[in-house]
């Protein structure tokens, strides 16, 4: 190598959401609360984590590596109507003065910074009760998401044997 020459040091890595997925589904283990990323709902949208409390509460959190994934996410309101508590998951790097503003309602979302090994919740989420019927739809769709996602795993063939996706 010449004099003038120097390293290129690599760039730092950036979050990866499947991180932040693992950082919160442990934190959120601790706590009694059992999670599946991305599980489909109803509205066609899909939840990156959603998770059952011991209580039966639903929360739903949505994460966000970047600043642009951030500010370019108008579908988050569609999640609303299918949890008890809401939560952005962030990596720490992110700013989250953003989450803030009124735009972001944070009245009725939570935050959560995460990294591969672990999280922390920085705001809580308040609750907001789902209606009885809509949280033992979305409890048993969870439910039977889950088994399925079990028993597939373990026997791929079985996923041909029946079409029935909760």
């Amino acid at each position: 190598m010449l004099e003038t020459e120097s390293p290129v040091a690599p760039p730092p890595s950036s979050p990866v959401a499947s991180d932040l997925c693992r950082g919160i589904a442990r934190l959120f283990a601790r706590n009694g609360i059992w999670c599946l990323s991305e599980m489909p709902l109803r509205n066609g949208r899909r939840a990156d984590l959603m998770g059952l409390d011991p209580k039966g509460r639903i929360t739903i959190v949505e994460i966000k590596v970047s600043r642009a994934d951030l500010l370019g996410d108008g579908k988050w309101p569609d999640y609303l109507d299918y949890c008890d508590r809401f939560y952005w998951g962030l990596p720490p790097s992110l700013d989250r003065n953003i989450l803030d503003t009124i735009e972001y309602r944070p009245d009725c979302c939570g935050i959560i910074c995460a990294d591969g090994y672990d999280a922390e919740i920085v705001r809580p989420a308040p609750t907001h009760a789902l209606a009885a019927a809509r949280r033992k739809t979305e409890t048993e769709r969870l439910a039977r998401t889950a088994l399925r996602r079990l028993v597939t795993g373990s026997d791929p063939e079985c996923d041909a044997w029946g079409r029935d996706l909760a």
